[in-house]
């Protein structure tokens, strides 16, 4: 027979080395399992039925390091982009701040546009592919021209970005809903709430009012203030809620001037990335590289934020009820 028409090799699977199922390490166990509903059908029973079991397991561990971090009085940054708030959230993130929870906002300009529409008119979100159609998408007179006026007074006065805007809105007597406003109520309980515009990419700038210099100067001044807030995040928490460029980019840089002027601290601080997918600068600039240089911890978690970012604040919120 030549060598070609020989049989091909097969692995002798007599051979093979088996170990017994004691000595392997499970990763789910039977206790690990979700329970399903019972006869209380509290919020309480219903986290307490999650399986411990990945998502699930990091979610309760996200939970666990805000409600630690707000019982030791440490720092919990909330950053943030405009589609958690046009999504309807501030209701929620209002009232962790009321409660002592989020000690510090931070978010990109479209999140403060619309919290300044909502509590100004009432309403937000505007069709975008109708306006651009005719060239009047972000046109709207009103928003352009109040918000920029508010950025170069704040200028003028030396006032940061978000400061400047919550100003201007406190000083209106014919706001539609200021309870629903970040901006005001951050102004009431003494919250720093930092703006960190990108020059171009926000309606506002499209306006014949827009100051260039101004929003720069504002902007500049609650990057400074961020820098001066982070190092309350040694044993706190920082959540990026829904900013996938912006307010990654800035954490990692502002986490840098302050490492830089405070011997390398903050390090040990819990992150945690929220958003819809995900995305790389999050996972890199939030959750990994901060973490993994100082001994903290890094999660994401992927969901819509009108379902994740409510889950999250009752689950806080009951845990700090129930003393867990």
């Amino acid at each position: 027979m030549s060598e070609q028409a020989k049989a091909p090799a097969e692995a002798d699977f007599s051979r093979i080395r088996t170990v017994p199922v004691a000595a392997r390490a499970n990763k789910v166990r039977a206790a690990d399992l979700c329970r399903p509903p019972g006869a209380d059908r509290s919020f309480s029973a219903f986290i307490d039925s999650l399986p411990d079991i990945l998502q699930a397991r990091s979610f309760r561990a996200v939970v666990d390091a805000i409600v630690a971090a707000t019982r030791s009085g440490r720092g919990v940054l909330c950053m943030m982009g405009g589609h958690v708030v046009k999504t309807g959230l501030t209701p929620v993130l209002i009232d962790l701040m009321e409660r002592g929870v989020i000690t510090h906002l931070a978010s990109n300009g479209s999140a403060v546009i619309h919290d300044y529409e909502l509590a100004r008119w009432g309403g937000t979100s505007e069709d975008v592919e109708a306006g651009l159609a005719d060239g009047t998408f972000g046109m709207a007179e009103e928003t352009g021209r109040e918000m920029n006026e508010a950025i170069r007074r704040g200028a003028v006065e030396g006032r940061g970005l978000g400061e400047s805007l919550a100003e201007a809105l406190d000083a209106r007597r014919d706001l539609a809903h200021p309870e629903l406003s970040l901006l005001l109520a951050a102004r009431r309980l003494g919250v720093g709430f930092t703006v960190h515009a990108a020059l171009g990419a926000e309606i506002i700038h499209q306006h014949p009012a827009a100051d260039g210099a101004a929003i720069g100067q504002t902007s500049y001044t609650d990057f400074r203030r961020l820098v001066a807030f982070l190092p309350r995040l040694e044993g706190g928490v920082v959540l990026n809620l829904g900013s996938a460029v912006l307010m990654p980019e800035v954490f990692l840089k502002a986490l840098t001037v302050c490492r830089n002027l405070n011997d390398g601290c903050p390090r040990t601080f819990v992150a945690a990335d929220f958003d819809m997918i995900r995305h790389y600068r999050p996972r890199v600039n939030v959750v990994e590289r901060p973490t993994r240089t100082g001994g903290g911890r890094g999660y994401q978690i992927t969901g819509h934020h009108e379902l994740m970012v409510p889950l999250l604040a009752w689950a806080v919120v009951d845990a700090l009820e129930r003393g867990r």
